[in-house]
């Protein structure tokens, strides 16, 4: 387990080779056999997703606040104590009060692929714009750029199996996709609680996990060099197994992004 900013306490991220390989054993079963050592096409390569992904990195890097895992497959960044306690508090009562079942784009076989609660967060509210705002300033991202902030809340047994953030090019959504703004580029997620066990975040590909920590801003490319989507960029929220954990979401579009309705689905195995 490596170590941050010289603190006795350990690093975000972590990873251990038993643990990997035992889930990367379960992986294979929900992704078609697909494992750590194979690589797939994912979609078509872009000019301009590869350009935003070199000045995104390039402006993360420059701050002295953010540090970048050390993985070769996906750029991957973290800023530790990005909110203060009072704006992950305040997160967390409006994610509350307007959670609703979390969705998905597209049907999947397993009954509990995602089974949390989620919120969009009204982005035009003063509290809400200054952080949503903060959020594409620190990315060098033109605001307009970005989706709703999205609230998530997991309870205990509650999860989001490995996906990734991107969208699928051959899947019935994709037009509808192009049309809100094309392609999401970058994620920033940030945890707003301690989680007593259990919730971490695990990227099997890239062989990391993140452990919940309040305040701590993680970010990731979900493209290539050539602005094609990187699969190794998969990742899973794990289930909490005691307390409860609360997070944001920000994803970022490769163009302006114009909010349209689409059909989205819940998992069977969700709790109303």
């Amino acid at each position: 387990m490596r170590k941050s900013f010289g603190s006795p306490h350990p690093g975000p991220f972590a990873s251990s080779a038993p643990a990997l390989a035992s889930c990367n054993r379960r992986l294979a079963l929900h992704s078609g056999g697909v494992t750590q050592t194979t690589r797939r096409k994912t979609g078509s390569q872009s000019m301009s997703r590869a350009r935003i992904g070199r000045d995104v990195a390039a402006r993360l890097e420059a701050n002295p606040f953010i540090k970048k895992a050390k993985v070769d497959v996906a750029q991957i960044y973290y800023f530790p104590d990005y909110l203060n306690d009072a704006e992950c508090d305040m997160l967390v009562e409006r994610i509350d009060a307007n959670r609703r079942p979390s969705t998905l784009l597209a049907t999947h076989d397993d009954p509990d692929f995602r089974t949390s609660d989620s919120c969009d967060l009204d982005r035009w509210a003063p509290e809400i714009r200054a952080i949503d705002e903060r959020l594409a300033h620190l990315l060098g991202i033109p605001p307009e750029h970005g989706e709703t902030m999205q609230g998530q809340r997991y309870a205990v047994g509650q999860q989001f199996r490995a996906h990734c953030d991107y969208f699928h090019e051959t899947e019935a959504y994709w037009q509808d996709m192009v049309d809100q703004g094309g392609q999401r580029t970058w994620t920033a997620m940030i945890y707003l609680n301690e989680v007593d066990e259990g919730g971490a975040t695990w990227f099997p590909r890239a062989g990391i996990r993140v452990a919940p920590r309040k305040g701590l801003l993680l970010m990731w490319n979900n493209m290539l060099p050539d602005g094609s989507p990187n699969y190794d960029t998969l990742h899973e929220g794990m289930a909490v197994l005691e307390g409860t954990k609360y997070i944001i979401t920000k994803w970022f579009r490769e163009n302006a992004w114009i909010r349209t309705a689409v059909p989205t689905y819940t998992s069977p195995g969700r709790d109303s």
